[in-house]
């Protein structure tokens, strides 16, 4: 009788500056910045375990040892939180791809496990990270799994579209926004070598050439605290 597959591994990308933020982010990472009552990197840490996953790895760099000194070891939320510390270890954000090259260690540690990846300055209540999702993209032949949002009035271009087959596309007339919510493959970052600095977009465009980038559409709230203004609009109601 075969054991239950172990449910996903998740990696909360924490490590940026959040310049657009500051003044508020010169003394308190962007994640740690309160939404309605909880720093924004909780609601995550609450949705994931709700979901079933027990190991979450957040990466960090600037004013890391808050991170820490914040969550603790992720007991309270029945997690087991790892820091993947770049700024201790490379002198700063090693950006997304590098940042998820340097915590596979973690998040596949037999070098082949699906995981989820979530932005930690992204609300977005209500997303289920479903096991079921998990299953059935670790069983596809996809290299990642991207959920897009309608266009924000910053972001109005988009960044892909969907096509019949379920796959990303950049022929869609009407692209969607990249909640910045994702399953991915450590297969995708195989050849990027711990400490690498390396956006995730080049990686990306390669799944997509390879048509194995697959992509859903979220409709649930959803919002990109980038500025402070918009974090003061989450926190009035907005």
């Amino acid at each position: 009788m075969s054991l239950p597959p172990a449910p996903p591994r998740a990696l909360i990308l924490a490590a940026g500056r959040g310049e657009r933020m500051r003044p508020l982010t010169d003394t308190t990472p962007k994640p740690l910045l309160a939404v309605r009552g909880q720093p924004l990197i909780v609601h995550h840490l609450v949705a994931l375990a709700a979901a079933g996953v027990r190991e979450v790895v957040i990466n960090t760099a600037w004013l890391e040892d808050q991170f820490p000194a914040a969550l603790g070891d992720g007991a309270r939320w029945g997690l087991k939180i790892h820091y993947s510390m770049e700024g201790r270890d490379h002198g700063g954000a090693l950006e997304t791809a590098g940042g998820i090259a340097k915590a596979l260690p973690w998040l596949a540690p037999r070098g082949e496990e699906a995981f989820w990846v979530v932005s930690g300055d992204v609300f977005l209540p209500g997303f289920p990270f479903a096991a079921t999702d998990a299953a059935a993209f670790a069983a596809s032949p996809h290299w990642a799994r991207l959920w897009l949002v309608p266009n924000a009035p910053h972001h109005p271009g988009g960044d892909f579209g969907i096509d019949a087959q379920g796959l990303a596309t950049r022929a869609a007339a009407d692209k969607l926004t990249w909640a910045s919510v994702g399953l991915f493959k450590p297969g995708l970052f195989a050849d990027v070598a711990p400490g690498t600095r390396l956006a995730l977009r080049p990686k990306l465009e390669a799944a997509l050439d390879a048509g194995r980038l697959a992509a859903s559409r979220w409709d649930g709230p959803w919002a990109d605290v980038g500025t402070v203004e918009r974090l003061n609009g989450l926190n009035s109601g907005g």
